[in-house]
């Protein structure tokens, strides 16, 4: 599993996925929420905007990537 590190909370989910560089752009992000291949913990999310905290697992595209907090990264 992977870690994201996030530096302020909540964040949102497409920005999470576009930042990481898990798909190109925020509208791709967008389409692949939308078409429900992303899950937060192990739920189908819809929402794009979704808050996300430390402590969430997100899965897409067959990988796993666990939130943490770090402020000063």
């Amino acid at each position: 599993m992977t870690v994201i590190i996030i530096n302020r909370e909540p964040v949102e989910l497409y920005k999470i996925l576009k930042f990481e560089g898990l798909v190109g752009t925020g509208g791709e992000a967008k389409m692949v929420i939308d078409e429900g291949l992303v899950t937060v913990n192990g739920m189908t999310e819809l929402r794009k905007r979704k808050k996300i905290n430390s402590g969430d697992v997100i899965e897409f595209n067959g990988e796993s990537y666990t939130i943490e907090f770090n402020p000063k990264s």
